[in-house]
This record gives C-alpha cells, sequence and structure tokens, in this order.
C-alpha cells in the first residue's frame, strides 16, 4: 500500500491505494498500481490471500458506483483470468476500528482474521483481535488479552502456517527502539491464552520502527519493513534463517545474518547505518525519550497543524505547534497530561506514563474530530466515585478542555450522554447516568457556560461500547461523552 501517491485513485490526497511488483527473472519489475477494481479513495489495503490464490482479502469496505463505504471490515475478491474481481463486504458483527492504522493477516485456510484496532475492549489504542469462521459466518471479534495488549500500541498481526505462533509489533513493551516485532505462542483454543510474548532481537529489531513481519516457513524466509537507515517511511527488508522464527520455550531461535539475503536469485543488500545515523544515536540524552508523530483528522487521515503540550508536576510545561509533517520532542520520563488543541477541531487531552528505563522512542499519533453536527467525543478521562455522582479531581482536567472548547465555537450546543455498566438494576443505572450527566452540566455552567446550550441524558447499559465480562471491558462501559447537536 502507498499513501499520498500522485496516481493512486484520490491522487495526492489518497490515504492508500494497492500496488504490486513481479519477479522478472532476478529483479522485480517497477511498482504497478493495482487499478479501479480494487482501489477506491478511500485506504486500501491486502489483508492476505487463500491458500489456493484464487481469493484476495482486502482490509476495507467498498462502496457501490465508485461512493466511499459507510461500514468497516474485511471484502474479498476473486480472480477471474488475471483480472481481479469488484470486491465484495464480508459482514463481521461489531466490528469497529477508530485508529487510523489498518493491519490484519487472514490464515492460509481462510478460517481466522487477526487484526490491530482500536475498539471496543482496548487497553489503550490499538489492540490485536481476532475473528474466527464457523459455518460461513465470522464471529464478533475478541481481543487477545492482556498477556498480548498492552496500553500502547500493538499493530501488524499475523500468524503461522498452524495458526498457533503470533507476530506483532508493538512499542509498549522494552525493545530495541520505537516499534519491535514479538512472537508468541498460542496456548489453548481460547484466543486469550498466550506464552509471555518474546523479541525477535537485534537481527530484526533497531532502534528504528519494525513492522509488517510475515513468515514464510515453506521457503525458509521472512519479510519485513524497519525505517531504520530506510529511503522514507519505511523499506522492506528480507530475513532468512536455517531455523525458523518462533519461540521455543523463553528463547527465540534466529541467525545472523550475512552481508546480504537472497530472495530466490534477487538480491537485497542490507544497509549500514552512516555516521550521522550513528551520532544521531549516540546524542541521545540519557533519561529522556523520544516521543514523535503526527496529528491528525479523525475523518479524512490527514495531517494537521495543532497545538501541543506537555505537562507534568513539577515541570515546566512544554507547549509548541505540530506541523503537517508532525512533531518531535525528547521529555524525561515521567508522567504527562498532553493536550492538543487546532482550530475547526474537537481538542482532546490524553495521559501518559514514560518509562525511561524501557523505551527510547515512543511514537505517539493523535486523532481530532472536525467540529461538525454529530461528532460524538468520549470524555475518557472524566471519572466519578464509584456508585456516586462525585466527580474525581482528575477529571477537571478535561472538563476545562470542553469549557475551552465551547468558548472558542459559541454557537455550538451539545448534548452529554451518561453510560454505565450492565450490572445492577437497569432503572437504577438510568437514574446514576442522568444524575452524573447533570452534575457534569452544574460544572460546565460553573464556568461561565450558557447553560441552554447544553442537554442531556442518562441511557444507564444499555449502549455498552464493549462486553461487561471483565473490570477492564466495564471500566469502557462506564463513560460520559457528548455530541455536537446544532451550530
Amino acid at each position: 500500500t502507498r499513501s499520498n501517491h500522485p496516481e493512486n485513485s484520490g491522487g495526492k490526497k489518497d490515504p492508500g491505494d494497492i500496488w504490486f511488483a513481479r519477479m522478472e527473472g532476478s529483479q522485480w519489475s517497477a511498482p504497478l498500481h493495482a487499478g479501479a477494481q480494487l482501489n477506491d479513495r478511500a485506504y486500501n489495503a491486502v489483508a492476505g490471500f487463500s491458500s489456493d490464490g484464487q481469493q484476495l482479502f482486502l482490509q476495507s469496505h467498498y462502496g457501490s458506483s465508485g461512493n466511499l463505504a459507510k461500514t468497516q471490515g474485511i471484502s474479498v475478491s476473486k480472480i477471474s483470468g488475471s483480472e481481479w474481481s469488484r470486491p465484495e463486504n464480508i459482514i463481521i458483527p461489531y466490528f469497529l476500528n477508530k485508529s487510523g492504522m489498518s493491519c490484519g493477516a487472514v490464515s492460509s485456510d481462510n478460517s481466522v482474521f487477526i487484526f490491530s484496532a482500536e475498539s471496543y475492549g482496548t487497553f489503550g489504542v490499538d489492540d490485536i483481535y481476532v475473528s474466527v469462521r464457523e459455518g460461513g459466518t465470522w464471529s464478533e471479534p475478541k481481543n487477545l488479552g492482556s498477556s498480548i495488549n498492552t496500553q500502547f500500541q500493538e499493530l501488524s498481526p499475523s500468524l503461522s502456517a498452524d495458526k498457533k505462533t503470533l507476530y506483532f509489533s508493538s512499542n509498549g513493551r522494552k525493545g530495541q527502539g520505537s516499534f519491535d516485532i514479538y512472537a508468541a505462542t498460542r496456548l489453548d483454543e481460547s484466543w486469550t491464552n498466550w506464552s509471555p510474548p518474546v523479541n525477535l532481537g537485534p537481527s530484526i529489531n533497531s532502534e528504528g520502527r519494525e513492522l509488517y513481519f510475515r513468515a514464510d516457513e515453506a521457503r525458509g524466509f521472512s519479510i519485513y519493513t524497519t525505517t531504520k537507515s530506510s529511503d522514507g517511511y519505511g523499506d522492506i527488508k528480507v530475513f532468512t534463517s536455517d531455523d525458523p522464527v518462533i519461540p521455543i520455550k523463553d528463547t527465540v531461535v534466529y541467525a545472523s545474518l550475512d552481508r546480504e539475503t537472497r530472495l530466490g536469485e534477487a538480491t537485497v543488500p542490507l544497509v549500514v547505518p552512516d555516521e550521522e545515523t550513528v551520532k544521531k544515536k549516540e546524542s541521545v540524552i540519557p533519561g529522556a525519550v523520544k516521543v514523535f508523530g503526527k496529528i491528525l483528522n479523525a475523518k479524512t487521515g490527514e495531517s494537521i497543524p495543532a497545538r501541543i503540550s506537555f505537562e507534568s508536576p513539577g515541570m515546566a510545561t512544554q507547549s509548541f505547534t505540530a506541523g503537517e509533517n508532525g512533531y518531535t520532542m525528547t521529555v524525561p520520563g515521567s508522567q504527562y497530561v498532553i493536550r492538543i488543541q487546532a482550530g475547526g477541531y474537537i481538542s482532546n487531552m490524553e495521559k501518559l506514563d514514560i518509562d525511561a528505563a524501557d523505551m527510547r522512542e515512543l511514537e505517539m499519533n493523535f486523532r481530532l474530530q472536525p467540529v461538525e453536527i454529530g461528532a460524538t467525543v468520549n470524555l475518557k478521562n472524566v471519572l466519578f466515585v464509584q456508585t456516586k455522582t462525585d466527580i474525581l479531581p482528575e477529571s477537571f482536567g478535561e472538563l476545562d478542555l470542553v469549557v475551552s472548547f465551547l468558548k472558542e465555537n459559541a454557537k455550538v450546543k451539545i448534548e452529554l450522554m451518561g453510560h454505565t455498566d450492565g450490572r445492577g438494576i437497569h432503572s437504577d443505572n438510568v437514574k446514576l447516568s442522568r444524575e452524573r450527566v447533570n452534575r457534569v452540566k452544574q460544572y460546565l455552567v460553573s464556568k461561565g457556560i450558557d447553560p441552554t446550550r447544553i442537554s442531556g441524558k442518562g441511557f444507564g447499559g444499555s449502549k455498552p461500547i464493549a462486553s461487561n465480562d471483565t473490570e477492564e471491558s466495564r471500566k469502557m462501559n462506564r463513560r460520559v461523552e457528548f455530541v455536537i447537536k446544532k451550530f
């Protein structure tokens, strides 16, 4: 997938089209655009092929007659001669991905779809989920659990041929750099019981960002992407080994790379870091972490300029403007409140706990919603005393952002929506959620907001965004949101 290429369906603003290259003798052909059948103006990417090569699974739904799809999920295209058919959408119940990233793979027998998403019951941002095909239909996605997922990002999962080994990238564990590739073994059929993830080591992982690991066990090589000494956002590398790259007890078997690796007759030279790269690595401030990323339009995925600030108790606030190329800053290990604000967008606040001993780089991308009717914002940092309407003090920072937003957009009217988890008596839950909404409204009014601009409803546990089976997922359901109703 190539983003922002002038030959994409949507031109330079297109978030991603599918391209391909052919092996011609011992060389790869120049990349070729996959055509209008597989590409539209939305993000298009390959999830995987069927084992017979006759079906192509794609990481998006497609609209009709050139329109963009209104639903999310995967779709399938079938080969006819040398042409791929128009993709048909596959329905996965409760499929949702609020992330700007779209990563996944289909097992070789077409029975398992493993993917990363910011969805129901996430532990932080992007988590890894699985959907299993049973009797011709796909199951509701299941979070792989805390053994795999962290409060940070887990991306680009894939499975070994026997579906027992999971490969994925994470920036939530102590590793070589930003995103490292890990492997874990599935211990039973629940898809939530895994061996501890193992870092694939310095032969693959670096101080850069490694993603999209795929092991071709039959042909004895693996491919992945890395930003280390890359020409741009990341280069494709080939890894060859006499042993499979899978966890064996508490270790990983991997061979050291020669100066070059070979895929068939094609030679792929390994890049040795230049002097500038080495100097940058050596100049890292001890006890500090480089934080970088982009501010994105949540609706289009485009990069936008925004004001971002890092606040920590006892430290001076670091504020600056992130441009279209994103931001980069170095901060010491500490607990931070991060505020992101941009004109025409709904402000955002995140909390971050950086352990400088466990990481050297951290990529954080933030998505801001445009100010428009129907935009819904989850005030995830607004918390209450259990079973009561008392607002906890740590909630006031995010509520003050709402106050600032309403003052900057004086004609906006919002509706507050209160939710509980599914436990208890429904009528009591509705009453509690309504009273909490009223308490939030009282706070906003006390800060100078006209009460006629704020309406509110309590829904109790009738609109969950996650299951009520675990405490982690119940926390997701206990929330206050607001939606823009009028200008």
